[in-house]
């Protein structure tokens, strides 16, 4: 006869945890979002920013940190569906690296860019 402690360990065996429910990356990008956002709009000197009072900034680091993160998701999407499966260089190893580089955050920089610049425009015009 099994004990109580014997029943609950083989249950407990069986646990099956996917994982967290969050994807970690997309954490990343959001925080890469709101960084880039606050970065765009405390050392822009354009006089659309340099004229512009506090809640308006804040509106446009907000705006900013949505486009970004939504830019971002959608570079990490165009990335998913144009990687190549093999990549073939002449340029040597560097090349290689930088082409690696590219590939794994390359379309999520340039949309996290785009996003937040266009975010934080809108809101400062």
């Amino acid at each position: 006869m099994e004990t109580n402690e014997n029943l609950a360990k083989t249950t407990d065996d069986h646990d099956d945890d996917a994982g967290p429910a969050i994807n970690m990356a997309l954490v990343g990008w959001g925080i890469a979002a709101i960084a880039f956002s606050i970065f765009v709009c405390t050392f822009n000197n354009s006089p659309m920013v340099l004229g512009a009072s506090f809640g308006a900034k804040f509106l446009a680091v907000i705006a900013g940190s949505i486009g970004g993160f939504v830019g971002a998701l959608i570079g990490d999407a165009i990335r998913r569906f144009a990687h190549p499966d093999a990549v073939f260089t002449n340029g040597g190893m560097f090349h290689l690296i930088g082409i690696k580089l590219f590939w794994l955050c390359g379309p999520q920089l340039i949309g996290l860019i785009g996003g937040s610049l266009l975010g934080c425009t809108l809101v400062l015009m």
